[in-house]
């Protein structure tokens, strides 16, 4: 058996970028007996979760939550939105960014990576004049997505998303937004109505100090008018079903209920 109740500072304290320390009342709530995920108790818990979760986000939008690491919301959010070969503008700022373009790639889709040169990239963020420039180039808008990383993780630069929105805005480019915001959400100001993001990805062990396991997706009506035209694979990440139970507090699979409790607690 692990050894955790036996540290020399008489527990164990996370001093880590993330996960973050769990708080005792947070840990408790989740401790509560597992309930059957179709009966009247859960849906209460479901549309509390959801309503709360929303006023994190500063949405009135729907919010996808998925029983998965910050990873899963990253393919959740590029499988609704895109088609195979569409072409995708991302930027540099450091390991996180490189792996969810690794991911684009992985699912077949053609991004493409600005950022500024050297270790430049690493300290200055998401530069949303680079953006405007290129797409105010793309005259035929064949760029379907513009994907940054609001706070990364890996160097601690935190983007200006508001910023990337009016860059979009001036170039007239009909793209959509989509934001990694992992270690920023209930961390920095964080704001998705308000700054036009299409899609927002999160999860759950950064800011809102919940255990890793519970991932996010806020989402646009533009959002949702592009899934319905998205032709990437996907079943366990489509949104449809989702949204739809999740209308009466409810997910068209097993959810993860005690990680549910601790997030009930925690917005």
């Amino acid at each position: 058996m692990l050894k955790l109740d036996f540290h020399p500072a008489s527990r164990h304290f996370l001093q880590i970028p993330g996960p973050s320390p769990v708080p005792d009342r947070i840990l408790r709530a989740m401790s509560y007996p597992t309930i059957d995920h179709r009966g009247p108790e859960f849906g209460e818990l479901g549309l509390k979760v959801l309503d709360g979760i929303k006023k994190i986000f500063k949405t009135q939008q729907p919010v996808v939550i998925y029983p998965a690491s910050g990873t899963g919301a990253w393919e959740a959010a590029l499988s609704n939105t895109l088609s195979s070969g569409d072409h995708v503008l991302m930027f540099e700022t450091g390991h996180f960014a490189t792996l969810w373009k690794k991911m684009a790639e992985n699912l077949g889709l053609k991004p493409e990576f600005l950022g500024l040169p050297g270790i430049e990239g690493w300290r200055r963020g998401v530069q949303s004049q680079m953006i405007e420039e290129r797409l105010r180039a793309d005259t035929q808008h064949s760029i379907k997505a513009v994907c940054v990383v609001h706070n990364e993780t890996s160097t601690g630069i935190t983007s200006d998303i508001a910023a990337v929105r009016r860059a979009i805005d001036a170039a007239g480019h009909p793209a959509l937004l989509l934001v990694d915001t992992i270690s920023g959400l209930a961390c920095a100001d964080y704001r998705h109505d308000e700054w036009g993001v299409d899609v927002t990805v999160s999860g759950s062990q950064k800011g809102l100090m919940l255990p890793p396991g519970i991932s996010f997706n806020a989402i646009s009506q533009k959002a949702i008018a592009a899934s319905k035209q998205a032709k990437l694979p996907r079943s366990f990440w489509d949104w449809t079903d989702i949204v739809g139970m999740n209308k009466t507090g409810y997910w068209p699979y097993t959810p993860n209920t005690n990680l549910l409790y601790g997030a009930e607690r925690s917005a």
